[in-house]
């Protein structure tokens, strides 16, 4: 089975102002060519486009093509969840939306710390594993944006999902926040397979900085057909060997023919590919604002609690992304005291081993964070 999976959080619109505006036309001519070349996987979820993207998969997929020719994934919102009778009642109205009787992988959506507690206490868990033993989901797991300890935490405590969804890309492999190496090594641990979101970090991948651009066009020069920044990406996350399905948020027919023309028949990356990705990952880390080595004494110290190397890990990611998480910073602030109420006292910079200039750069966090 092919690895690439089409991700229907980013499809063409008649007007980019509009999230609902979705140009079905030209989706139903994405869908038709991604079949058409071998691949069946689909994933959606309840909130993308603003709840049109299930409708949309229903008029370009569901209703032009038999059940048994492609694999839907779908997720519960369960951000939207406030009892245990929620559960049912979005499953069934996204069903309804898909035009389908079953879901052939269903998630719980963006499961982190901040709504693990919930999770558990309406039995999320426990109503995946009830669907599946009725066959309205073939397979069950969830999404995951968080730290490999939590997701260690969860995998422990639930054995019972079949697989977990994780963000993992060349740049966030070694990050502090995303940690994609350590989550997917947590995922090899508990025998879970992966499915992949965000293989080129929202578009940072596709479109690189000059210096990195130049590395890569001497690496393939004088190749026939130049491959594209974006699918030495795909290629990175599909090349793990415990990787099921990676996901592309394909946008319009060129992205879509550019993505299967090389996952079609896929070759793993070179030795000398996965160098070059290394060049490029240090060209894009020398725009990392701060040189903190995650040693964490600051917080020893620090008399508010402050998750002070974790809040700089997302100041570092914006530098070089250009993109704020505030879902991250959230989840790092629920047990923590945030960067606006730092006292200034300066005791974490006084232990400091880099001699960071921490209450600037979290008077600057909190001005980015937090308005």
């Amino acid at each position: 089975m092919k690895k690439l999976g089409f991700g229907t959080m980013r499809l063409p619109l008649l007007d980019a102002n509009d999230p609902k505006s979705i140009d079905i036309e030209q989706f139903k001519k994405m869908t038709d060519m991604f079949i058409e070349r071998g691949f069946i996987y689909f994933d959606t979820a309840y909130p993308y486009h603003e709840e049109t993207s299930e409708i949309a998969v229903r008029e370009a997929l569901a209703k032009r093509y038999p059940r048994e020719s492609f694999l839907l994934a779908d997720k519960m919102p369960i951000s939207r969840v406030k009892s245990a009778d929620d559960y049912p009642r979005f499953f069934n109205e996204q069903l309804a939306k898909c035009g389908v009787e079953y879901f052939d992988y269903y998630l719980l959506h963006n499961v982190g710390r901040d709504r693990y507690a919930d999770t558990e206490k309406f039995g999320g868990f426990e109503f995946i594993r009830k669907i599946k033993e009725e066959g309205k989901a073939k397979n069950i797991g969830f999404s995951f944006h968080d730290d490999a300890e939590t997701l260690d935490m969860i995998l422990t405590a639930h054995p019972e999902v079949d697989f977990v969804q994780l963000q993992i890309n060349y740049l966030d492999w070694d990050g502090a926040v995303a940690q994609s190496g350590k989550c997917y090594e947590v995922a090899l641990k508990h025998g879970k397979k992966v499915t992949v979101m965000e293989p080129v970090k929202g578009g940072t991948l596709a479109k690189l900085p000059e210096e990195a651009m130049n590395l890569f066009n001497e690496f393939y020069m004088g190749e026939e057909v130049k491959p594209t920044p974006a699918s030495l990406a795909i290629r990175y996350v599909a090349s793990l060997d415990n990787v099921r399905f990676v996901l592309s948020g394909m946008s319009d027919l060129s992205q879509l023919e550019d993505n299967t023309s090389y996952m079609q028949d896929f070759e793993p990356l070179t030795d000398d590919e996965r160098e070059l990705i290394n060049k490029i990952t240090a060209v894009l880390k020398k725009t990392i604002k701060i040189p903190c080595t995650n040693c964490r004494y600051c917080t020893e110290v620090c008399p508010m609690n402050i998750a002070i190397p974790d809040y700089f890990g997302l100041l570092n990611l914006y530098a070089v992304t250009g993109q704020k998480t505030g879902m991250y910073y959230n989840r790092y602030s629920m047990n923590h005291g945030k960067a606006s109420e730092c006292i200034h006292c300066g005791q974490c910079e006084g232990i400091c081993p880099q001699h960071i200039a921490i209450r600037d750069y979290l008077e600057e966090f909190a001005e980015l964070y937090e308005g």
